[in-house]
């Protein structure tokens, strides 16, 4: 594909060669039509100086002086030529420079009457002739001539072609600068882009982990949104390590134990060996589990992803913890402006406001109320319930993986665990208090 240098390159030659020729044609149709005016006014000046010049007597006979203002009238050859015709369109008169040329023909012309035009001779060489219809009164006598003022066109066609071969020069010229400049400036406002490209292969050389580069206001947004997509994917990768990591160091105590057991299982009972097995398989797919679904975290959202409505999503948990708690009656209440948005990973919503929901509706007695804003550019999340609440002392150990504040309730222990994770994958925090209403209140406050 062509590169975008070229592409605009290529637009912008067309656009100016378009330009310039529109531009050529326009000034040499000015220049001709001013050049054109030019010769008439020449040629009118010219026929007036004829016309005073001439003499008509009682009988109507038109005579000239032999030497005229203008030379060219004398000159055979000269380019320029006079003639006068009577009202009878006879030529009565014609300059020393007309003898043997081959002028227009004749033509008849009321008095007062003056016409303009190019004409071709009879040899076929073109003329610019200017007319004037004259009516010449001696005595009770009056007489009509028509006089006419005829000049070569090779002499125009000469002036013409100079003039158009300068004009092209020039716009050639005009065009090759302007393109050079076209190119220099393209250059350098296409610097950023190459820039940008050159930091995105340092950072896939490893040289370099995000966009540094100071860049104009129209890229600044995009190199915000390329660092976050570069720090989301780290963090992401940097929780598989992690998590594989924290797997095999938590699964070496219950395989240890599994093979103490198994050693020892001569001087054991074989259901006390399956007790024990049982138990540290257990352990072992709490482990699984709590390490699976802190790696599947996904993290904050690149700034392109659609925004999550809040309220619908703790509507839907609420309707099916409803379902799954249906003995405990529980009485929901939500406080969520409709506006209110997450964003970030929608898999992420979901197990963060489950497990906080579901550990509410767990140890709630009947109540539990949730309540959501955001102020300063935070977004913050309250679960709140009315069972027996959790000691201060113990709310650090509780949100630890695997812990739980009453070992008689079943569960895995990892809920809260899994929360607290979501929420640092987050940039966020999250608290433990206890609510009005009696029991604990769990706040989580994200960024953004």
């Amino acid at each position: 594909m062509m590169s975008l240098n070229a592409r605009i390159i290529l637009a912008a030659s067309l656009v100016l060669a378009i330009f310039l020729v529109l531009t050529g044609i326009a000034l040499d149709q000015a220049f001709r039509e001013s050049a054109r005016a030019a010769r008439e006014e020449r040629l009118q000046g010219q026929l007036y100086l004829l016309i005073a010049a001439a003499e008509v007597n009682a009988a109507g006979h038109l005579s000239m002086p032999q030497q005229l203002q203008e030379p060219r009238f004398g000159q055979p050859g000269s380019g320029l030529y006079a003639t006068i015709a009577d009202g009878k369109g006879k030529t009565r008169w014609r300059s020393p420079s007309a003898l043997n040329v081959a002028l227009p023909a004749e033509a008849m012309l009321a008095a007062g009457k003056s016409t303009f035009s190019e004409l071709p001779g009879i040899s076929g060489t073109d003329y610019f002739v200017y007319r004037m219809g004259v009516n010449w009164s001696e005595g009770r006598r009056n007489f009509a001539f028509t006089f006419s003022v005829a000049e070569n066109l090779s002499a125009f066609h000469a002036q013409l072609a100079r003039y158009r071969r300068s004009l092209w020069v020039w716009l050639g010229g005009m065009a090759i600068l302007l393109l050079l400049a076209q190119g220099m400036l393209l250059r350098w406002g296409l610097r950023p882009l190459r820039t940008v490209a050159q930091e995105i292969h340092a950072i896939e050389a490893g040289e370099k982990e995000l966009l540094s580069g100071t860049y104009p206001a129209e890229l600044s947004a995009l190199t915000g949104n390329l660092n976050g997509l570069l720090q989301r994917e780290r963090g992401q990768l940097q929780r598989y390590r992690d998590a594989l990591g924290d797997l095999a160091h938590s699964l070496k105590t219950p395989l240890a134990v599994m093979r103490g057991a198994l050693s020892e299982q001569s001087r054991e009972s074989p259901s006390t060996l399956a007790v024990t097995v049982a138990e540290e398989s257990e352990k072992m797919q709490h482990i699984v589990d709590y390490q699976l679904q802190r790696a599947a975290t996904a993290g904050p959202a690149s700034p392109l992803a659609a925004p999550l409505p809040l309220g619908p999503v703790a509507e839907q948990i609420i309707a099916s913890l409803g379902k799954v708690y249906h003995d405990k009656k529980v009485s929901a209440q939500l406080h969520i402006d409709p506006a209110l948005d997450f964003r970030g990973d929608r898999g992420d919503l979901l197990e963060l406001l489950g497990n906080l929901l579901d550990n509410a509706y767990k140890w709630c007695n009947t109540r539990v109320e949730v309540r959501a804003g955001a102020k300063a550019g935070h977004l913050t999340l309250t679960v709140e319930d009315d069972g027996p609440g959790i000691p201060v002392e113990e709310a650090e150990r509780i949100l630890q993986r695997g812990v739980r504040a009453d070992q008689s309730t079943p569960g895995q222990g990892i809920g809260l665990a899994v929360a607290t994770s979501i929420v640092q994958a987050y940039g966020g925090e999250i608290r433990i208090s206890t609510s009005p209403l009696g029991g604990a209140r769990i706040t989580v406050q994200l960024s953004g």
